[in-house]
């Protein structure tokens, strides 16, 4: 199926801001939101000491709905996130950034006022990505080729997770569900021609989806360290009971936000992420640019 990249956009963009805040909202529903848009170019010509040519941009959107009465706390964070690069003499497009997630907590607060900050809870989370990913190389004859590797839905991630809240306000919380079910959902086109030994993140041959039962800890923070530098840490951890306990997925992301002013601003993103599933390794990103920053907010519909 191809995926029409405009209209995913204009469609989250536009259901974003149908949610934004307005007159008729209760005082129990906060909601906020930033449109962030990053870009990063540079230009060589005739320059003696060599250069290529690039242009890259990236969108994210971060929505935010919290909703909290009667000892109910009900958080979701809403991620979306899309980049390409084009670098001059090169024949493809590549992708900088690729994220669609859904994160979703609901707590209700003990009786008891001595652990007040505590809830029972629950929680799901959604990820998956946009568009097509590739690996790029060269055939026999030296020419650039790519390989596709994974595509919107595949793979996509499901969990589901009962434990404890832990809240201190909607900038800094921690979840932790000792008992989670993760679904992952591929295409068969990426399974259909694997080995025996083989797996896609963790599916073996012909096969669409992999159950795990396993622990999850999800925390979430933002502090403004600085005058107008904002800090984000994104932190989740996971070990599967049925395969491997000992090996914990993790993925950490921090997130600073310099603003120069109310509409531009610089975002330097580092994320960490780990999964045996995937790749027996690392895997780091860090992204710099410089944009346009919008409040969602503040936008009345």
């Amino acid at each position: 199926m191809k995926i029409n990249l405009i209209n995913i956009f204009t469609f989250i963009f536009f259901t974003t801001l149908s949610f934004s805040q307005s007159d008729d909202i209760p005082e129990k529903w906060k909601n906020s939101g930033t449109a962030l848009f990053l870009v990063n170019q540079s230009s060589f010509s005739n320059w003696s000491a060599g250069g290529q040519s690039s242009i890259s941009g990236t969108l994210k959107i971060d929505y935010n709905f919290n909703y909290s009465d009667n000892g109910w706390d009900w958080d979701t964070k809403l991620i979306s996130n899309f980049g390409l690069n084009k670098i001059s003499g090169s024949d493809f497009l590549k992708k900088t950034d690729d994220r669609f997630e859904i994160n979703s907590v609901l707590g209700k607060k003990f009786n008891n006022d001595i652990i007040g900050r505590w809830s029972y809870s629950s929680f799901f989370n959604f990820q998956t990505q946009f568009a097509k990913g590739y690996r790029f190389g060269k055939d026999e004859n030296g020419n650039p080729n790519r390989t596709e590797k994974s595509r919107f839905f595949s793979p996509a991630t499901v969990q589901l997770g009962v434990g404890l809240y832990w809240k201190k306000s909607k900038d800094l919380w921690v979840n932790v569900a000792p008992m989670t079910g993760k679904i992952i959902l591929v295409n068969r086109k990426f399974t259909r021609n694997l080995g025996e030994n083989e797996t896609y993140f963790g599916v073996k041959k012909d096969g669409n989806s992999r159950f795990e039962l396993g622990a999850s800890i999800r925390s979430f923070y933002k502090k403004e360290i600085f005058e107008n530098i904002i800090l984000e840490n994104r932190l989740s951890l996971y070990s599967d009971y049925l395969d491997k306990p000992q090996n914990i997925d993790f993925d950490c992301t921090f997130n600073f936000l310099m603003r120069v002013n109310e509409y531009i601003s610089t975002n330097l993103i580092f994320q960490f992420v780990y999964d045996d599933n995937e790749i027996n390794r690392v895997q780091i990103r860090e992204v710099l640019g410089v944009g346009l920053n919008f409040d969602l907010s503040k936008i009345r519909i």
